[in-house]
């Protein structure tokens, strides 16, 4: 199944989904640290991890447009269906958690409550399951992968369907005397 929602042949969700993994685990590993470092330093750590969710929410709802518009094209009745449901089901409660991680630091980001900690480490932990059932949709099931993708695809800017074999086309194109 192909994508819905696609940027120079390449489907969006999947290109916007590295900004909210990659920001809400750095916020973890920054609340970590100044979990860890002396409490003379534990601020400027946890400060940065404030900024970090903030980032992430805003990317991790720009991403979920794109894949809600994606899962609309996924037949009824499939298991492809389901798990998109529960993938992006999943994403919002991450959202919401680490959201509510980032109001609850607001009045003093480098000095964030336990619980507000605690919810951040809770919204990780969902995301590392709602991002294993991303990929089972793309590797699995090849949800968004181009209709007919092989190792010899062409270019997604030739214009030429991915069924196409690049090998087969140039001796195609030899033959014809092109």
């Amino acid at each position: 199944m192909e994508s819905k929602a696609k940027l120079l042949g390449h489907p969006i969700h999947p290109m916007l989904i590295t900004f909210p993994i990659g920001l809400l685990t750095t916020s973890v590993i920054f609340d970590v640290i100044g979990l860890l470092v002396n409490q003379n330093n534990a601020g400027n750590w946890h400060n940065i991890a404030y900024y970090m969710i903030g980032a992430g929410l805003i990317g991790g709802l720009a991403a979920a447009i794109f894949g809600f518009v994606d899962w609309l094209g996924v037949p009824h009745g499939t298991r492809a269906r389901s798990i998109g449901a529960v993938h992006g089901l999943g994403n919002v409660v991450v959202v919401v958690l680490f959201g509510l991680s980032f109001f609850m630091r607001a009045s003093d980001p480098a000095a964030p409550g336990p619980l507000a900690v605690i919810l951040s480490f809770a919204g990780i932990l969902l995301a590392t399951f709602t991002a294993w059932l991303g990929g089972e949709l793309v590797d699995r099931l090849a949800v968004g992968v181009d209709r007919g993708a092989h190792l010899d695809s062409p270019n997604s800017l030739s214009g030429r369907p991915a069924t196409e074999n690049a090998h087969t086309h140039s001796v195609n194109v030899n033959q014809s005397g092109d």
